[in-house]
């Protein structure tokens, strides 16, 4: 069962799509450079279905995100998913995930780490760092947890945030398909994804209403977004024949918000709904932003 929590957090700190850039106004979010807002959210964690022998019966659980950024281009992202999964035994579990993440744009460079508690037991713990590696013909990844180790990456690799705010200029400027190389610290730090997003049409604003009872929505309704969906594969010359590891879909809002989260793992199925909503202030450039997974209190 903690493969279901880890395939889902691992899927949306890859895409990026919860990462939320520096406030900025409806102008330039529409026609200017990609800019989003810091912001919290708070997603209820459903079970869609899942197929015979999978060994997944029900999943019930919260996901709370929090993301600061300033106008250098520096992004910390914080993440606790709570979960509790029954297997088609009736036995269940209590998965927690806490994870954090430091991103400087400009510099490429990415600082993370990860806990995973089992009924409140630690179970696996990752940290390390990334960057451009001599020459810059690689990205080299610094792990100190589980062990140190070193692990070299394509020099065209993506971060996080860097891959959300390209996912938004492909969107803005109609493409329907975008590929990269995707790398955020899971899988205890050692791999990468190739990926392939789908970008749907563009929702003028207006168009998509958010629900009355969310508070902030009303900003949601004012911007744009594309239905996207995106598959991961394991990288390699097997890449065009198979099929991905699994797919994520979600709305992405133009300030960098997402809604309607879906991942499909082939044999179960997942669904993440907003519910909270809050914007943050800009970060001050200077210093290190405090990092640390934010609690999921119902």
């Amino acid at each position: 069962m903690r493969q279901l929590s880890k395939v889902f957090v691992a899927a949306v700190l890859a895409t990026g799509l919860l990462t939320v850039p520096i406030h900025t106004s409806s102008a330039q979010v529409a026609g200017g450079a990609v800019q989003f807002r810091p912001h919290r959210a708070v997603y209820d964690i459903t079970f869609d279905h899942a197929t015979p022998g999978s060994g997944v019966a029900d999943m019930s659980g919260r996901m709370v995100y929090e993301m600061t950024g300033t106008s250098c281009g520096e992004y910390a992202q914080n993440m606790r998913f709570v979960t509790r999964m029954t297997n088609q035994d009736g036995v269940a579990q209590v998965n927690d995930l806490r994870t954090s993440s430091f991103e400087e744009i400009a510099a490429h460079r990415l600082r993370f780490s990860s806990s995973q508690y089992e009924n409140q037991k630690l179970a696996e713990a990752a940290q390390g760092s990334a960057a451009p590696g001599n020459g810059s013909s690689f990205v080299e990844v610094k792990l100190t947890k589980p062990a140190k180790k070193t692990v070299k990456l394509p020099s065209d690799i993506y971060f996080p945030i860097q891959h959300s705010i390209a996912l938004v200029e492909a969107a803005r400027a109609g493409q329907s398909l975008f590929t990269a190389n995707l790398y955020d610290g899971s899988d205890r730090g050692e791999k990468f994804y190739e990926t392939s997003a789908v970008i749907g049409p563009r929702a003028t604003p207006g168009t998509i209403k958010m629900p009355a009872k969310l508070a902030n929505g009303e900003q949601l309704d004012a911007l744009s977004s594309w239905p996207i969906a995106i598959g991961y594969f394991e990288p390699g010359p097997a890449r065009l024949d198979a099929l991905p590891t699994y797919e994520l879909s979600f709305r992405f809002y133009e300030n960098g918000v997402s809604t309607r989260l879906y991942i499909d793992y082939g044999d179960f199925a997942i669904r993440g709904e907003l519910r909270e909503l809050t914007f943050l202030e800009e970060g001050k450039c200077a210093g290190q932003p405090t990092t640390g997974a934010p609690n999921p209190k119902r």
